[in-house]
């Protein structure tokens, strides 16, 4: 009897759940919603800006799906690595107030947002899929999901990847083994903006010039000299420039007190010299700078030839177009400081100079048996890189002179250009760029901060290399270090992402090769390709053997849809460089004609 109750009511709680299933919209709220269901992105294929890969999703979907108590999503999903890896995007509801009326088709609901994923070599390629599902928006309620997932886009599109960076020439200075350490020693010092206190953070000298007070050269005179920005902050304080000098004064004697045994402040002659008011400055950065001769000339009217008082005449510099450039690259530069020391020391010849080195390496040799261009001369004198290293850290540890920094990152980066590691190679470049930012900040030059930020670049240290540029502007120089200061730091801007800064950098770089190829890739990126193809023929003007150009060309084409364009300028490409064949059918700017006769005939 007790059998018999419990057999039915087990399947009287059996009937009930089938019951309550065939009641439950979800499976035909479900199949409604799929039914018709269509997922875009844009940009498509996913595109990398910088170290992320941002994208906007659009669901459509039949407005009659939509239930009381339950809601229709669409699950984003990204696959890669072979499908061996899979990262959840995030979703698209239908929910109250996540969704609008589709204007073009008449009940069909659109739900849009944007998301962002990381942009990593080993997700590319992958895929974004797309699942739908409905669940019951009560706690705990059910939840059921669509048996199949759709492809909505590949990526990742990197057009970064394509970045040209043509690099300089890296060679050592020329060493002498002269002796002879007399002489005037030049140190430029920046303060902050209306302030006169001594920065000792990165970028002020004054640890060089706490080294050669320490190094105790028999000195004999000190000229102080200080300045003013035309900017109001410091040009509203009449004796800011004195306080500048006065301050460094006290600085340099203070430091002469404490750690001189062979100086006295009272055997040094000392010179100051505060400049009030003054254009000289500001005149020879301008002339010093990629500003068009007419732009310098424009500045220098306002200066020689306006009327009016000092205040007046920089208010009108205010007026110009470029006044930015002025504000940014040339007012730092104006709130300065010099210290220059004159020094003397003792002579010595360098005879033995090749064997002392290699004892002083072996530690069997004080360091101070060779004076500091003896020790880095020694390192000319062995042909291998290795040691020629060895030798210039010794003498940067030792003396901290500029050269010894610069030509130790110089091996250093000699050195990355060899390795085959990309993780070796970006360590010898990170030690590259600390040893030229060391020697940038003895010896502060446009081409020395450029070598500093060219290493940061090539170690992927991005930030850093950004910041370097801009201090090689900012000092100003030579117009082809500039030109080719502002053509790197376009490439590092394209990218991280920022495009709009690229083109400006590139319209103060002028003209090359490397320029016109990365303006084409931008161009590409904003949709302008007829103007990106106009940059490629630039770059075929220069270098008609060139392959890239021709590649950027088939990528143009390919966003154009124009097929036989593509087909062509891709055969040009790869009768050029054969390794192209094999990136042009894995890039996704082809995929829509990688099964096309026309493109596989381009790559034989």
């Amino acid at each position: 009897m007790r059998s018999y109750s419990t057999s039915k009511l087990h399947w009287a709680s059996l009937l009930l759940a089938l019951l309550l299933t065939g009641c439950s919209p979800l499976p035909k709220m479900l199949q409604v919603a799929e039914n018709g269901r269509r997922v875009t992105v844009e940009p498509a294929p996913l595109t990398a800006v910088g170290e992320a890969v941002p994208f906007e999703a659009t669901a459509r979907v039949a407005g009659k799906h939509l239930h009381k108590g339950a809601v229709y999503e669409v699950l984003l999903t990204y696959k890669y690595d072979h499908d061996l890896r899979l990262d959840t995007v995030g979703r698209l509801s239908f929910a109250s107030s996540e969704f609008t009326y589709d204007d073009s088709v008449k009940g069909r609901l659109v739900s849009r947002r944007r998301f962002t994923i990381a942009n990593t070599p080993q997700r590319s390629p992958g895929q974004l899929m797309a699942r739908g599902q409905v669940r019951e928006l009560k706690p705990h309620g059910k939840v059921l999901t669509a048996k199949t997932e759709t492809l909505v886009a590949r990526g990742i599109a990197d057009p970064a990847r394509r970045v040209v960076i043509e690099d300089t020439l890296l060679a050592l200075l020329p060493e002498s083994a002269s002796n002879v350490m007399s002489g005037t020693r030049t140190l430029p010092l920046f303060f902050d903006q209306g302030q006169w206190f001594i920065r000792s953070h990165l970028g002020t000298n004054i640890a060089a010039l706490e080294d050669l007070i320490d190094q105790n050269q028999h000195t004999q005179r000190v000229l102080i000299a200080a300045g003013h920005s035309p900017d109001s902050t410091d040009a509203h304080q009449p004796a800011l420039a004195s306080k500048r000098v006065k301050m460094l004064l006290y600085y340099y004697k203070q430091r002469v007190k404490g750690f001189s045994y062979l100086n006295s402040v009272e055997n040094i002659k000392f010179d100051t010299l505060a400049y009030r008011n003054s254009w000289e400055l500001l005149l020879n950065q301008v002339q010093n700078s990629v500003l068009k001769p007419a732009q310098q000339d424009s500045v220098v009217s306002i200066i020689n030839d306006t009327r009016g008082t000092f205040a007046q005449k920089e208010k009108a510099l205010h007026k110009l177009s470029y006044f930015d450039y002025l504000e940014d690259y040339i007012y730092p530069v104006l709130r300065w400081g010099t210290v220059a020391v004159t020094y003397t020391a003792a002579p010595r010849y360098d005879s033995e100079v090749y064997i002392l080195s290699k004892k002083i390496l072996e530690k069997e040799a004080a360091l101070d048996v060779l004076t500091p261009e003896e020790l880095r001369y020694s390192a000319t004198l062995t042909p291998l890189l290795a040691e020629k290293q060895r030798i210039y850290e010794l003498s940067a540890a030792s003396t901290a002179r500029w050269e010894a920094f610069y030509n130790l990152g110089t091996v250093l980066a000699l050195r990355a250009e060899k390795e085959s590691s990309l993780k070796v190679q970006q360590n010898y470049y990170h030690r590259a760029a600390v040893n030229f930012t060391l020697a940038a900040h003895r010896h502060p030059t446009a081409e020395l901060f450029y070598r500093a930020a060219s290493a940061h670049h090539h170690a992927q240290e991005r930030l850093e290399a950004l910041q370097d540029y801009d201090y090689a502007i900012k000092l100003g120089g030579p117009r082809a270090i500039l030109r080719k200061v502002f053509s790197d730091k376009a490439a590092l801007e394209i990218q991280v992402g920022q495009p709009e800064q690229a083109l400006t950098s590139l319209r103060l770089a002028g003209p090359s090769y490397q320029n016109y190829l990365n303006q084409g890739l931008v161009l590409v990126q904003s949709g302008a390709y007829d103007a990106a193809a106009a940059q490629y023929r630039l770059a075929l003007d220069l270098r008609p053997q060139a392959a890239a150009p021709h590649y950027g060309l088939a990528v143009a084409a390919a966003r154009r849809h124009d097929q036989a364009t593509l087909a062509a300028e891709l055969r040009q490409a790869v009768q050029f460089n054969r390794d192209l064949a094999t990136q042009a059918t894995e890039d996704l700017e082809f995929q829509n004609y990688v099964q096309g006769q026309a493109f596989r005939e381009a790559l034989k």
